[in-house]
């Protein structure tokens, strides 16, 4: 049989980790949602993200929260506490807390993804752990917005399809990402992918309106930035939600 992970690795693993989270990694490979997992693609405060390869040699990203950041579970609770799906079954468990984030953003992900908006495809959420569609090659991944070097057309188009993916969240799916800046979307061959949608929240949420204002300020101001001349935010605004059919450029 051959060896499904590196054996450096998973003691890296085991390191970072506790007990319950290496279970929920081998608990994947077992049920044939993982065949392997390699090195680590990003690392921050809140989770790590690995490249992973699934089934038929597909690459995966297998995005790992921490379960042991008292911090983290301050940060999360302005999203949960509102959001008609989640605020009901607040754990006390700071691990628990952590797995119903996890959820929260295989949930996320995937009424973006059937709402049509550009995301990586969502595989699976066990626990703690996420498995997505990897965006990038080889293991490295996708440039973010920020990082990417891109003639001026290419961010106009960007920007336009960009306003577009807020739009069908906003009608469609019924969210607003509330935190979608230039370091929040991928790009990758020609396409963009928003990504860390953990934070998203339905439009009734007490703060959707702030979020929703706070999103589209943030891409309007960098797209400016790069030169793009882009319409007026209330103009952006109105058209996201839903009050005006078209978008002047």
């Amino acid at each position: 049989m051959p060896r499904i992970v590196d054996k450096d690795l998973f003691e890296t693993v085991e390191e970072v980790f506790d007990k319950a989270t290496v279970q929920a990694v081998l608990k994947l490979m077992r049920k044939g949602v993982l065949h392997s997992l390699k090195g680590v693609v990003s690392a921050g405060k809140e989770s790590r993200v690995y490249w992973g390869k699934g089934p038929g040699g597909r690459d995966l990203a297998v995005k790992i929260y921490l379960t042991s950041s008292a911090e983290f579970r301050k940060g999360m609770m302005k999203y949960i506490i509102g959001d008609h799906r989640f605020d009901k079954s607040v754990p006390k468990s700071t691990r628990k807390l952590v797995v119903l984030w996890a959820k929260k953003e295989y949930n996320n992900f995937t009424e973006f993804y059937k709402a049509g908006v550009s995301v990586p495809e969502p595989i699976c959420q066990y626990e703690n752990v996420l498995v997505m569609e990897f965006v990038g090659e080889n293991g490295v991944r996708a440039p973010l917005l920020r990082e990417a070097d891109l003639t001026l057309k290419e961010y106009m188009t960007i920007f336009r399809e960009l306003v577009e993916d807020v739009r069908k969240a906003y009608l469609r799916a019924e969210l607003i990402h509330g935190d979608l800046s230039e370091y929040n979307v991928m790009v990758w061959n020609g396409r963009h992918y928003i990504i860390d949608v953990s934070q998203a929240v339905p439009i009734t949420h007490p703060n959707a309106a702030e979020l929703l204002l706070r999103d589209l300020r943030n891409i309007t101001s960098f797209f400016e930035e790069v030169g793009v001349s882009v319409p007026p935010l209330s103009k952006v605004l109105q058209y996201v939600k839903g009050e005006i059919n078209e978008l002047e450029y």
